[in-house]
């Protein structure tokens, strides 16, 4: 602890020490401290504070880079800053890798690999990758956990476990910055990527979600020669991303590789709901045919259905600059709470939006005006979405490589269309077919029970015997569960009321002849009332 007060106040971050009203009784034992007269103050604190972190070591670095991805929660001139993090370290020696392998496999490095580079291609604070060909002269390049990382990585979070307790008890702005919440998701984080087979399982997906595409390529894992510590992949060559005059040099349409790169973001994150959320340019190659090449896949970001559905309304409605349907959205996704009077929301936001919309198209950053929303969301108690922070922090990546890339890119161009073609495929018969393939499995072991349900339904619904019940002492939890168990009772009223509906249409084509196609009316219906009465008797 005191180690880190020291550094800080080093760098002229005392503001920072001191605002934790624990210090301020020890505010004059800075004149006896001589880093204090020969700091440098005309530096802005965001750089003070990045520099801080790199003295500090590779956990507080990875700490600060994963701060960084929340610019709802600190000023922007930190944010922005800590985005310059680099995870850079000197490597462990390649004798040590050598042993941590042949420990984690259990076996000699001969026995799995052909030969094995010493030296390695690159280093970071949690492992280090080496080159090395397997039996079959297949090239991969092997991921090795750092020796005695987890030690490390425990010991720094219980110190930030303890600072954020401090920040929580006597920072006055700590009930609207959350800290202890920041810790805990950077605990996740950091722990899901000391896990070399969680890593492996993330490529595995991405790459069978994308394997016959021509804009991305996802290396191949070779599951026999993994482990917990090791990672074996397939070897990828391209051009790193970041050298835009080898690319241009390769004859590659810029124009296209940038739009291509906000095509597969918007593909993972609502086709498949499994989204690469570390797309910093170190891990991004580029193929001499202009297709992407991604590595490192310590760190996914998932979307529900759900999500996407609501995300989808929100960024469309942003599109078409429509605010009232922005806070319909995030009243009916429940981000934000039920007592909201969607006028307010739909002022604050546009508030907010019109200045930014008055600018040319190429001034306006998507990421921001997105990070922009969730601020507003805040102010109106908007709980912090894990999977959204990872959303709107890897759209600012892909971004900001794409104007990189192509400064004239219009991100709206590639992602209004794909919203607008992704929102279409959600309803309509296809949408329903989808549907039904994905849920009778579950339903059809129910419909034996179905009219037994319905009927004790209907009377409990006559007789005022439908309570709603929750656990919650919480407030927000409560008008949550209350919503949920609303839309679960008229789920299954309506799922009653069609298959009434079903018996009433088949009894009237068997009595009055109306033919086949009331018959299949009927068995329509059958089929939609079986389908929602048993997602909802699910609590789905």
């Amino acid at each position: 602890m005191l180690r880190i007060v020291r550094v800080l106040v080093r760098h002229g971050l005392d503001e920072f020490v001191f605002t934790l009203h624990l210090f301020r009784p020890y505010r004059f034992m800075l004149f006896l401290f001589p880093g204090y007269w020969f700091r440098d103050r005309n530096v802005p604190r965001g750089q003070r504070l990045r520099e801080a972190l790199e003295e500090l070591g590779p956990v507080f670095v990875k700490f600060g880079q994963a701060v960084s991805t929340r610019p709802d929660l600190i000023p922007a001139d930190i944010a922005v800053e800590l985005t310059r993090l680099q995870d850079d370290v000197l490597p462990f020696p390649g004798d040590q890798a050598r042993e941590v392998i042949e420990r984690a496999l259990d076996a000699p490095l001969s026995e799995h690999f052909a030969s094995f580079d010493i030296q390695p291609l690159a280093s970071a604070s949690v492992a280090q990758v080496h080159g090395a060909t397997l039996q079959d002269s297949t090239e991969v390049v092997v991921k090795v956990l750092r020796p005695g990382i987890e030690k490390v990585i425990e010991r720094d979070l219980q110190l930030l476990y303890q600072l954020a307790r401090l920040a929580q008890r006597h920072w006055p702005n700590a009930r609207r910055l959350r800290p202890l919440e920041v810790v805990d998701d950077y605990d996740k984080t950091i722990h899901d990527e000391l896990d070399m087979m969680r890593e492996g399982a993330n490529a595995s997906q991405l790459r069978s979600n994308f394997l016959d595409s021509d804009m991305i390529y996802v290396p191949q894992i070779y599951w026999d020669h993994s482990c917990r510590e090791v990672l074996v992949m397939e070897r990828v060559e391209g051009i790193p991303i970041r050298d835009i005059d080898a690319i241009r040099a390769a004859g590659i349409d810029l124009r296209k590789l940038a739009h291509n790169g906000v095509e597969i973001f918007f593909t993972q994150a609502f086709r498949d709901g499994f989204f690469h959320a570390d797309m910093h340019p170190g891990n991004i190659f580029v193929s001499p045919q202009g297709q992407y090449r991604a590595v490192d896949f310590g760190i996914m970001g998932t979307l529900a259905e759900a999500d996407k559905r609501y995300l989808a309304e929100n960024l469309l409605a942003f599109f078409n600059r429509d605010y009232r349907a922005v806070a319909m959205a995030h009243l009916r996704a429940g981000w934000v709470p039920a007592t909201t009077r969607p006028e307010e929301f739909e002022a604050a936001v546009r508030t907010v939006c019109e200045p930014i919309f008055a600018r040319p198209i190429s001034e306006i950053s998507f990421g921001h005006l997105v990070i922009r929303l969730f601020q507003v969301a805040r102010r109106f108690d908007m709980p912090v979405q894990p999977q959204l922070v990872l959303l709107q922090k890897t759209l600012l990546n892909i971004e900001g490589l794409g104007r990189q890339l192509y400064p004239e890119l219009d991100l709206w161009e590639t992602a209004k269309p794909f919203l607008e073609r992704w929102m279409r495929e959600q309803v309509g018969p296809r949408a329903l077919a989808r549907a039904l393939r994905r849920e009778l499995p579950t339903v059809l072991p129910l419909l034996p029970e179905l009219p037994g349900l319905v009927h004790e339904l209907l009377r409990r619904q006559r007789d005022g015997q439908l309570v709603i019940r929750t656990g919650s002492d919480n407030a927000e939890q409560f008008a949550r569960d209350l919503q949920h168990r609303t839309r679960q009772r008229d789920g299954l009223m309506l799922g009653g009321g069609l298959l009434l509906g079903a018996i009433v249409l088949f009894l009237g084509s068997e009595i009055l002849a109306l033919g086949v196609l009331a018959t299949a009316g009927a068995g329509l219906l059958t089929v939609c009332g079986a389908l929602l009465i048993g997602i909802f008797s699910l609590g789905r």
